[in-house]
């Protein structure tokens, strides 16, 4: 890891453990606004607005992330649970900027 917090075998205490966790929080929160600048890059490109609401790549992308989740050992319920929701927020949020976009005549 960087910024300074062990790799987890590596903690010595309770304090490394929190620091590695709220270390990943943050890039998780990172990613999450890069995600996000990748829905507002898509509303540019979609001229239907029901481009947005195809659930075809909705449930690909949650299967997708089940999948991973099995793969890494990492709860697969949690993951699928989370990643139906982070997908239906991509969706409403895209959604938004693409009302913005078409109503600022861009």
């Amino acid at each position: 890891m960087s910024m300074g917090a062990p790799e987890p075998e590596d903690c010595q205490s309770l304090a490394d453990v929190t620091a590695g966790v709220e270390q990943i929080d943050r890039e998780i929160i990172a990613q999450l606004s890069r995600r996000f600048a990748y829905m507002r890059a898509a509303a540019r490109f979609k001229q239907d607005h029901s481009a947005i609401a195809d659930e075809a790549p909705h449930r690909a992308h949650v299967m997708s992330a089940r999948r991973a989740a099995f793969e890494q050992g990492v709860p697969v319920g949690l993951v699928g649970d989370f990643w139906d929701r982070l997908v239906d927020a991509s969706m409403a949020y895209e959604r938004q900027a693409w009302e913005r976009l078409r109503s600022s005549g861009e």
